[in-house]
């Protein structure tokens, strides 16, 4: 595991972007992002964006400023920080004639959703005049961090956004150990739990994106986690297992190694084998929904596109209508026809 007192390399970022638009509307999460940084504190090993083209497309860049040579390996050991973006925010926004608001984004803005907009002190920070700025121009917007109780310092902020603002965490597992395994420098997962309930204790709405979920997690975990879930009172719960393609994934098996977590070392291994990952995926997919309808709370799934190419017509059908649906946020127009998705035959443990 990594050392979380290892130093994190920073700098400043100087990167011109400073209101993007996002194809995670196909998520139903926004149609545009606010990053306040480049790099994350955090380092999980299952983390795509160093895959992205905003890192894979600055090499010299991050070479130069914080001395990286391998984006994907030196994860969580640089962080570039974009003072100043809430002032640019303003002037930006001040002076932008169209919005895109697409069906499944609705014009909502994440913040921010590649890297963690309170990692620490100065994200915090920026991440304090970025959301009163979006609030002051009636922007709907979402914040996800792994760190709420930080969060928890501009609460003010977050009360005075009212109606515009959500606050959320990924809490992919209560097992402790597992997702300090593969998330090693960020929160654990009942200091993220924590820190969403005292933001509802204020009023302010928030959400809970369960992913990944690992394969080591039984039909009662994903209960007891959902229970627990329950108690910050969120407005939707996202939920997708993990996905073995790609490098990324590869380092997450070896994290997970050399943190002596051999089930999940062996859990994980197993997904290599499509046919093992589509019955693990589906699983844990109609279980969160069985048991989420059962403690009433509004569950959003998230099933993976090639997913649905390897099961049966019926699944696939009930997979799709989950990625075709709107997510049941007070804050989404219910531009579709129906909100609700057909229902899935209940299979036991």
């Amino acid at each position: 595991m990594s050392n979380p007192h290892e130093e994190v390399r920073t700098s400043e970022d100087p990167t011109k972007a400073i209101l993007s638009e996002s194809g995670l509307n196909s998520k139903h999460l926004c149609d545009y992002v606010v990053n306040v940084a480049t790099g994350c504190r955090h380092g999980c090993k299952f983390c795509y964006v160093p895959s992205t083209p905003n890192i894979r497309a600055r090499p010299d860049m991050l070479k130069n400023k914080v001395g990286v040579n391998n984006t994907q390996k030196e994860w969580g050991k640089y962080v570039l920080y974009r003072t100043g973006l809430g002032d640019r925010l303003d002037e930006h926004l001040e002076n932008k004639r169209t919005w895109r608001e697409t069906r499944r984004g609705q014009g909502v803005v994440g913040v921010s959703f590649s890297t963690d907009c309170y990692m620490d002190g100065k994200a915090g920070e920026i991440t304090r005049n970025v959301v009163e700025t979006l609030s002051k121009h009636e922007k709907y917007t979402r914040v996800l961090t792994r760190n709420p109780i930080l969060a928890l310092q501009d609460i003010d902020v977050f009360e005075e956004a009212g109606e515009y603002v959500t606050i959320g965490s990924s809490i992919p597992s209560m097992k402790s150990d597992e997702v300090g395994a593969i998330e090693p420098n960020a929160p654990a997962p009942e200091h993220r739990l924590r820190g969403l309930k005292e933001f509802d204790k204020h009023g302010v709405q928030t959400f809970v994106s369960m992913s990944p979920t690992y394969p080591t997690q039984s039909k009662s975990d994903l209960r007891s986690q959902l229970e627990r879930i329950a108690e910050c009172n969120p407005a939707v719960v996202f939920h997708e297992p993990i996905n073995p393609r790609g490098g990324n994934f590869e380092m997450t098996v070896q994290a997970a190694r050399d943190a002596g977590e051999d089930e999940l070392v062996t859990e994980l291994k197993r997904l290599s084998d499509r046919d093992n990952w589509v019955e693990y995926a589906t699983k844990h997919l109609r279980w969160v929904h069985e048991i989420g309808t059962e403690l009433g709370l509004p569950i959003h799934l998230w099933p993976d596109k090639q997913l649905i190419k390897h099961v049966s017509e019926e699944e696939a059908v009930w997979l799709q209508s989950w990625r075709d649906r709107q997510s049941p946020e007070e804050f989404a127009e219910r531009e579709m026809p129906s909100n609700t998705v057909p229902s899935y035959p209940v299979e036991s443990d």
